[in-house]
């Protein structure tokens, strides 16, 4: 039986797959037309798996093309001898391999060629591909490097300026080679930070392997259903999407916990309940994925308040990759492009993740979340039949933001700007952990806020928050909510507003929209101590 895969290359006979079709037949028409192809990508997106599949296809397309496969990854600290001796080891292993595998003797004149040849430097390697074009008049020679960015820096710019020259070459007699070249790596090219004014491979064509699409995972999923019989309830894979964006490595790993970790029997459709329980496993585990973002988001100081501007504002950031900043956080996967050119994060779970990142180990002011006076603690805030009175709970937050005052200002490495957000989301996080419910991260579309919902006992809350921004935009906000509200069949939602204004004015209303009770609160939070007003 076939199985889902999270680690590395996945393989058709072995594991659930998404075909790719329209990705593929793109990228194989490219080749064909002699193209120089680049695919940058974060890690774990699947470029190395689609690139190998794009090779298989190719050869059974078309046997005159002979595919030289490469990996840079091991080269970063290699001299530039060391690194030119490799790479020709490494070219003569694969053409000798593909020979092998068609079941054919290598021709005399190509053998003495690749058993009397080396590379030392550029020159060396741009006579070796015309002399390659010369023996091999009927092949297209087709390379794809990955791991690109591993190339050593001393190499790099007569590397990529050889490879255009070839590609620029006019000679009628002899075919180009290699006629297609496809790299591909983490960081572009653009990004390498090496000294040129003018790209040395400005002749490149830039490939785009997005992440999966709901009809996509749909597939994905149903092949394991195809095969034993276990089915998944729609909402459970439409939530899968939304939670993952589709990223390859999130869907195939909530795939794992769902199919083999949970222990459902495959009698029994998978449904929401069991997707919470998985989702709430991603939420908390350690795995390659996850620490690849969290090491990312922490590499520079800059990044945290950015991220909490695009979760926080509804004008965002605009995706401008001219920033190092931006583009930076792109390049890593962490955020993208909306559809209003703005920044989003990623996906739901980098959001959770990244806030809980950045949220304090301790922000000395747990033991305050709820009022002393009845010792009840998180009880007083759950309904007679178990559920969570959203009301009162979100209440009592606002007063413990009163209570607790100008301390706020002193939660360690939070910015002032953002703690307000911090804290309901650390306040929420700790309830929802003490009743054994769930708390999903929303990051809504076109806007930069993201929405808390909160699963307990079979119902929904939704709680929407921002930074206030002037009345207006407080009333659009309302309506916004209003809107997701009729999306996600909830009948009632929150919304808080933290105002940072030197003269904030508290409220707390509750209207009834569309048929839709909504609670919405401006919640003051101060910008320095009472002691220090004043002071010039």
């Amino acid at each position: 039986m076939r199985t889902f895969w999270t680690q590395g290359r996945v393989y058709p006979e072995k594991h659930y797959v998404v075909s790719r079709e329209a990705e593929l037949a793109d990228f194989i028409a490219r080749v064909k037309q002699g193209k120089y192809i680049v695919l940058f990508a974060p890690r774990q997106t699947g470029k190395t798996t689609f690139f190998r599949w794009a090779f298989q296809r190719l050869i059974a397309a078309a046997p005159a093309y002979l595919p030289i496969q490469l990996d840079f990854q091991v080269f970063r600290n290699a001299s530039p001898a060391e690194f030119y001796r490799y790479l020709y080891r490494d070219i003569h292993k694969e053409i000798r391999k593909v020979f092998r595998r068609r079941g054919q003797a290598l021709p005399d004149t190509l053998a003495h060629f690749l058993d009397n040849t080396t590379l030392t430097d550029h020159f060396s390697m741009l006579e070796f591909f015309e002399e390659l074009g010369r023996l091999l008049p009927e092949q297209q020679v087709v390379i794809v490097i990955d791991e690109f960015d591993g190339i050593p820096p001393a190499v790099l710019s007569d590397f990529l300026y050889t490879l255009r020259r070839i590609y620029l070459a006019d000679d009628e007699e002899t075919p180009r080679c290699p006629h297609s070249v496809g790299i591909t790596g983490v960081r572009s090219v653009s990004q390498l930070n090496y000294d040129w004014s003018v790209s040395p491979f400005n002749i490149q064509d830039d490939f785009s392997l997005p992440n999966f699409t709901l009809a996509q995972v749909q597939e994905l999923f149903g092949q394991y259903t195809a095969e034993v019989g276990q089915a998944f309830a729609p909402e459970v894979l439409e939530s899968l999407h939304k939670q993952t964006g589709g990223q390859p490595f999130l869907v195939n790993r909530l795939a794992q916990i769902l199919t083999e970790e949970l222990d459902i029997p495959t009698a029994e459709t998978i449904g929401m309940e069991h997707f919470l329980t998985a989702h709430t496993h991603i939420l908390e585990e350690r795995n390659v994925n996850i620490t690849h973002l969290t090491t990312n988001v922490r590499r520079n100081p800059r990044f945290q308040r950015v991220l909490m501007r695009i979760t926080s504002y509804d004008d965002s950031q605009h995706f401008n990759l001219d920033d190092p900043v931006i583009s930076e956080l792109a390049t890593y996967g962490v955020i993208k492009r909306g559809d209003d050119r703005k920044c989003e994060i990623a996906n739901p779970i980098y959001l959770y993740r990244i806030l809980q990142t950045f949220k304090p180990t301790i922000n000395g002011l747990e033991q305050e979340y709820y009022p002393q006076d009845t010792g009840n603690g998180y009880h007083d805030y759950l309904t007679p039949a178990g559920g969570i009175d959203m009301a009162a709970l979100l209440d009592n937050f606002r007063d413990f933001i009163a209570r607790a005052g100008f301390r706020i200002l002193q939660v360690p490495q939070t910015p002032t700007e953002h703690v307000g957000q911090y804290l309901l989301f650390a306040y929420l996080d700790q309830f929802v952990r003490q009743i054994h419910a769930t708390m999903l991260l929303e990051v809504q579309t076109g806007r930069g806020r993201a929405d808390l919902v909160l699963f307990h006992q079979g119902q929904k809350y939704i709680v929407e928050t921002k930074i206030w921004q002037g009345e207006k935009s407080h009333q659009a906000g309302k309506q916004q909510l209003a809107a997701y509200l009729q999306l996600e069949g909830a009948q009632a939602g929150y919304y808080v507003v933290f105002d940072h204004r030197q003269t904030p004015v508290p409220r707390m209303e509750t209207e009834h929209l569309e048929g839709l009770t909504i609670r919405s609160y401006v919640i003051p939070v101060l910008q320095e101590q009472p002691s220090t007003r004043g002071t010039p």
